[in-house]
């Protein structure tokens, strides 16, 4: 059995109501009514209801998140609606995703910040520290995307498994916390030999499941993981929210948000990856219809990527002049350029980036201003890194649908009256 799977139907079975399924039809239809007439090329079979999220207990929505902005995939999975996003670079708590590997914990999580504690191995001198003694450590702030690893899964034809996220499993957030070089250093350095940091979840584990089927643990390269990822207790200038992991999360600026460990218990650098199922088998770039396994490429760092998020209507956009715009990214690298088609990449014409630089690893707004007839229009967008990496035409096939770049997949349909 694939591990990773097994664990999403665990998840499902314990958290989610069946009767939630719905087919394609049904869920296009209602991602055009809420949506403003967006087209999603290519979206398979079988999706998860997009609920309005105000049920009660794990089916609600968290605190302080609009149920409009949200589609609901599952119980712990909620998307952000494309024309949710908004231009300033930087996504607000009320608008951002969700997604939870496990149900999020109890609210006595954050009641005492500052008492949490981190569990620290492969120093020299191991130890657990407080979160108020890790502001003690230093600090830093980095502007960084978070996105899931199935961010555009909705696309791939083969109808993968889990949540078939459009565009929105995806936002641009600053986080604030302690360096892990500077944690390490503070503790005599990292053991000889090491070659890996291994971040570890506080989620309790439903009961019945194992540890190792189902904690979220997860190993990233050394160099990466003492170069500029941190320990983050704020979000945008306030206190880390429960859901998005605090007190305490590990963040790694350019990696996938699978790798940013929420409610953050213990850091432990290591020769070897962690061995629980979500590090070995799941989270791994694989052919179709192949188990994970350690030797596939493990969903680390992500690629140059963008998508327009206005215009989106389909009728209700006027001829005339009129300004398309969207958000891009390089994953590790700073954007370069993005280009925008009308015609769905039979011609390209180059859409200056807008606002403020925030960073390598933040996303940079692009906007264009154009002017359209009557008539149906493709519109795509194409970022490029400052290392000359261009966003694809087609997405990579793989058996989890993650990864996708695809400028075409992303592309909209509009028509203009």
């Amino acid at each position: 059995m694939r591990h990773e799977e097994d664990r999403e139907r665990a998840e499902v079975t314990m958290l989610i109501d069946p009767r939630r399924r719905m087919n394609r039809r049904s869920f296009i239809t209602q991602t055009i009514a809420a949506g403003g007439g967006i087209a999603l090329l290519g979206a398979p079979a079988g999706l998860w209801a997009a609920s309005s999220g105000t049920g009660a207990g794990q089916d609600a929505l968290p605190p302080g998140k609009d149920p409009d902005d949200f589609i609901q995939h599952s119980s712990l999975t909620f998307e952000t609606r494309r024309e949710a996003f908004g231009t300033s670079g930087i996504v607000p708590y009320e608008h951002l995703f969700v997604r939870n590997n496990l149900p999020t914990p109890d609210a006595s999580f954050v009641e005492d910040r500052d008492s949490w504690q981190l569990q620290v191995d492969g120093v020299r001198n191991p130890r657990t520290l407080t979160l108020r003694e890790l502001k003690t450590l230093g600090v830093e702030t980095v502007a960084a995307v978070l996105q899931c690893s199935g961010n555009g899964r909705i696309f791939f034809p083969h109808d993968a498994s889990g949540s078939q996220w459009g565009v929105g499993a995806a936002g641009c957030v600053i986080w604030s916390g302690v360096p892990v070089r500077a944690l390490a250093e503070a503790l005599g350095g990292v053991d000889a030999g090491a070659r890996f940091a291994t971040g570890s979840g506080g989620e309790v584990i439903p009961a019945g499941l194992s540890r190792d089927d189902v904690a979220v643990e997860r190993s990233i390269p050394l160099d990466k993981g003492l170069e500029d990822a941190l320990l983050a207790w704020e979000m945008n200038g306030e206190p880390l929210p429960l859901v998005h992991g605090g007190p305490l999360r590990f963040v790694v600026p350019g990696y996938f948000g699978i790798n940013q460990v929420k409610y953050v218990q213990r850091l432990a650098f290591t020769a070897e990856e962690s061995g629980v199922a979500i590090m070995r088998t799941g989270y791994r770039f694989r052919p179709i219809g192949q188990d994970g396994d350690p030797s596939q490429p493990s969903m680390w760092e992500m690629s140059v990527k963008s998508w327009i998020n206005h215009p989106l209507g389909s009728g209700d956009v006027r001829a005339g002049s009129l300004v398309v715009h969207g958000v891009a990214f390089g994953g590790t690298r700073p954007v370069r350029r993005v280009e925008l088609s009308l015609d769905g990449g039979r011609s390209w014409r180059e859409a200056p980036l807008v606002g403020p630089d925030l960073g390598p690893y933040a996303w940079r707004q692009f906007a264009l201003q154009v002017t359209l007839q009557p008539g149906s229009y493709v519109l795509a967008s194409r970022a490029t890194d400052v290392a000359g990496n261009t966003q694809p035409e087609a997405r990579i096939e793989n058996h989890r649908a993650y990864g996708n770049t695809s400028w075409r997949d992303h592309a909209v349909t509009l028509t203009v009256s």
